[in-house]
């Protein structure tokens, strides 16, 4: 049982590194904000997570995997928030006195910003919502005790996985804020962001679901 976790842990772990919209934030937060920072924005992903992962343990994963309504739904929402975290950070690195890293950020709560962006992202994603659907269930064994215990179980785990997946991000993006960029380098960054952020919608609108 104990090579089984961690092996699922492993598996977890690299499906969790996988470059993509949540860990393009974890990296841009950390280069704004620190890694302490960005970990808080990070939060707001796991919540979302952890609420498919109940909605899985609940006995909806089925109905939402099989559901193209729903599926698609999910997508097209993607889609728009992505779109508008890309044209709202090439707006702000092309705005005159602006701070680059985070100019789109409001002055009040910062960090509810950053949670809600990772959050608004992942329940969006789904990507997201077939790893809970899809991937985790396939690790659960009959034999192994009640599904719907596993599946939370295995659940919790993904979380753990996805939390340092992202944290790795975050270090990158602290030791990238931490070298001092110049200012332009700053801009050029937020723009690359923004446009790779575009690049991800454009891709997500012309998947199939």
């Amino acid at each position: 049982m104990r090579m089984f976790v961690l092996g699922f842990l492993a598996v977890s772990l690299l499906v969790a590194l996988t470059p993509g919209a949540n860990n393009l934030l974890a990296l841009r937060h950390g280069m704004s904000h620190g890694f302490g920072g960005s970990m808080v924005g990070v939060g707001g992903r796991l919540v979302a997570f952890a609420v498919l992962v109940l909605a899985v343990v609940a006995g909806l994963g089925p109905l939402l995997s099989a559901s193209e309504w729903a599926l698609t739904v999910i997508k097209w929402a993607g889609v728009a928030y992505l779109a508008y975290l890309g044209v709202t950070t090439l707006w702000a690195s092309f705005r005159p006195g602006a701070e680059p890293g985070g100019a789109e950020v409001p002055a009040s709560g910062p960090v509810f910003s950053l949670a809600r962006k990772e959050f608004l992202v992942a329940i969006t994603n789904p990507k997201a919502v077939l790893v809970f659907t899809a991937f985790v269930p396939q690790f659960v064994v009959p034999e192994h005790g009640a599904v719907t215990g596993q599946l939370a179980v295995l659940g919790a785990f993904y979380l753990i996985a996805e939390g340092v997946a992202a944290g790795v991000f975050a270090v990158v993006g602290a030791v990238i804020k931490a070298v001092r960029l110049s200012y332009r380098a700053h801009r050029r960054l937020d723009r690359a962001t923004g446009g790779v952020l575009l690049g991800m919608a454009g891709l997500l609108a012309v998947e199939s679901t």
